[in-house]
């Protein structure tokens, strides 16, 4: 077997060289504040995300408040409309028990009206027919009369009941 010889520069192998050019990264690193502007833009990082949550957080309170209101206002709409409702439903059978109470006295008083025309008919009727009758009887009479009476009797009928009177 052969041996293999390390190659080195200035008494150091690869790895010194490696070690020696990590050291001095390092070192440029620190000296030009690298880990504290690393560390400052994560603390900022870490500050706008714990602003992004405090506001989100903030935005959810107030989404769950006005959450509340309109359920609240839900509510109380839902009340409103279920009293307008019973309201209507009230008014409705105020308006129908009207109407049937209107109906019966129309009713009634067409009912008065027809009972009054009929007993006008009636008592004009009973006129006529009166009317007729002593029509009717006068002319018998007055036929019974002149067929029954002439001059001679009515003149002494006369007489006697002016005798009678004085």
């Amino acid at each position: 077997m052969e041996h293999h010889v390390e190659p080195s520069a200035l008494g150091m192998d690869a790895a010194g060289w490696v070690s020696l050019a990590m050291i001095v990264l390092l070192a440029i690193m620190v000296w030009k504040k690298v880990p504290a502007l690393i560390a400052g833009g994560l603390d900022k990082k870490i500050a706008d995300i714990r602003a992004q949550l405090d506001e989100a957080a903030s935005l959810r309170a107030e989404a769950e408040k006005l959450r509340g209101e309109y359920q609240a206002k839900v509510k109380a709409a839902e009340g409103e409309a279920a009293a307008m409702r019973a309201r209507a439903e009230e008014e409705a059978e105020a308006i129908l028990a009207k109407a049937k109470s209107d109906t019966s006295d129309l009713i009634a008083r067409r009912q008065k009206m027809a009972e009054d025309r009929i007993g006008a008919a009636e008592r004009a009727a009973l006129a006529e027919v009166r009317e007729k009758a002593a029509t009717a009887a006068t002319a018998a009479a007055a036929s019974l009369i002149a067929d029954k009476h002439d001059r001679a009797t009515d003149k002494a009928l006369i007489d006697k009941t002016i005798s009678t009177l004085g």
